[in-house]
């Protein structure tokens, strides 16, 4: 009895040493393939390396390259960065750069945002649009040419003559529209949005009130018969202006020529009798 309790013993022990010694060189065979592979990876990391970082990345994560100075260092991430698309492998997730006129990308032939000087246009960037489309700088996309669009004309409007509708025979009428579509660069200017055109009517009397300009002018110049009186110049009771002293002499040599025509004229009658 005591015999095949040690052997037994024996061979328990034998069989413990055996996977000792397997577990032990497949440790030595798995520090060989990584020298220097961690122990304690973290940031989602499910190997790593003390020199390049993440090797390889817990589910769902993404593995990216990120260079530093001239060392690539692995990073394990939710989401790609920008530049960069995520493509699903079974046995890891990967972030892939984009091309390089691209800043943003959905995968390896589209993109979704170009770099300054390119402009987008179905998932490629182009260096000049294609025919038919021109740039929008503000997205910087290649959209379709906007031309101008206007609405119907309004009815003509009324006849009238200097704001008038009355008091005249001939005048104008317009009629107006609205954009309701602006171009844009490339597009076809707006048209007029106004119209003018002559118009003839009949003549009409305008109601007191909404007399013409010219009739209003007109009643302004011709002045009232007490005004005219008043403005003729009455020399009544308006003081003598001043003579010259020449003038006096004359006046008092014309006085007495007078009086010597009288003279003259009584003598001669009275020698006739």
């Amino acid at each position: 009895m005591h015999l095949r309790l040690i052997s037994w013993f024996f061979i328990i022990l034998n069989f413990m040493e055996y996977i000792g010694s397997q577990n032990a060189s497949r440790g030595r065979r798995q520090r060989r393939m990584h020298p220097n592979v961690s122990q304690g990876c973290q940031g989602g990391c499910a190997t790593c390396s003390d020199y390049n970082g993440c090797l390889s990345c817990k589910p769902k994560l993404f593995f990216v390259l990120e260079r530093i100075g001239m060392k690539q260092i692995g990073v394990c991430l939710s989401s790609c960065p920008s530049g960069y698309y995520g493509t699903r492998y079974p046995d890891i997730n990967k972030c892939t750069k984009c091309k390089a006129d691209c800043d943003t990308c959905f995968n390896k032939n589209f993109c979704t945002k170009c770099k300054s000087g390119f402009y987008l246009h179905l998932g490629k960037c182009l260096d000049n649009c294609p025919e038919g489309l021109e740039a929008n700088n503000h997205t910087m996309e290649c959209v379709s040419i906007v031309h101008c669009e206007a609405s119907e004309w309004s009815p003509w409007s009324p006849c009238t003559k200097k704001g008038k509708t009355c008091g005249f025979k001939r005048g104008t009428e317009t009629r107006v529209r609205e954009i309701i579509q602006h171009p844009s660069a490339k597009g076809n200017l707006c048209p007029p949005t106004s119209e003018a055109r002559k118009c003839t009517v009949q003549r009409k009397k305008c109601p007191k009130g909404e007399r013409g300009r010219k009739g209003r002018e007109r009643k302004r110049k011709k002045p009232n018969k007490e005004e005219s009186k008043d403005a003729i110049p009455d020399n009544k009771g308006l003081e003598p202006s001043r003579e010259t002293p020449e003038q006096r002499e004359n006046k008092q040599q014309q006085k007495k020529r007078k009086v010597q025509d009288k003279q003259q004229k009584s003598v001669s009658v009275s020698t006739v009798h």
